[in-house]
């Protein structure tokens, strides 16, 4: 399935090019998460413990994380707590892809739910275009477009 990205996508305006992070809304497990970043340059997929919590699921689910992780706090190693596997799915009820993934469960504070890193582009073959703010990826039924939005 070809993925183009072309001017029949471009946006009417857009603001302040390349100053907009990229967000998606998938359903992680069983909840609709509304800020979660799509960052093509993390090797890492993350999640927070606050949205973990929030998702009502059980630390005890949890599995020993593998090791440290550097540059995400300055200066310092960061340690995950746990992690877990989520089926994540993108799309539509008659147009969608879901794909288990799993994620480094960190202490730390942000304004996103999760961060889906590399080994989500991979698993889903998804294009990202940070200019347009869209995410492109390959489905049985043809093509999904995530868009972002530049509020």
């Amino acid at each position: 399935m070809a993925i183009t990205l072309n001017q029949g996508g471009h946006p009417d305006r857009i603001p302040y090019p390349g100053c907009y992070p990229l967000m998606s809304s998938p359903i992680m497990g069983t909840m609709h998460l509304s800020k979660v970043l799509m960052d093509r340059g993390s090797g890492l997929n993350l999640l927070y413990a606050s949205t973990l919590d929030r998702m009502g699921i059980l630390w005890s689910s949890l599995c020993p994380s593998k090791a440290p992780f550097y540059r995400i706090i300055p200066g310092k190693e960061a340690v995950p707590l746990e992690c877990i596997q989520l089926n994540v799915t993108f799309g539509q009820l008659n147009n969608f892809c879901k794909e288990p993934l799993t994620f480094e469960v960190v202490d730390f504070p942000s304004v996103y739910h999760a961060l889906l890193g590399r080994p989500c582009f991979t698993k889903f073959i998804a294009i990202p275009n940070y200019t347009y703010l869209k995410l492109k990826m390959p489905v049985p039924k043809g093509v999904i477009t995530i868009e972002g939005s530049f509020e």
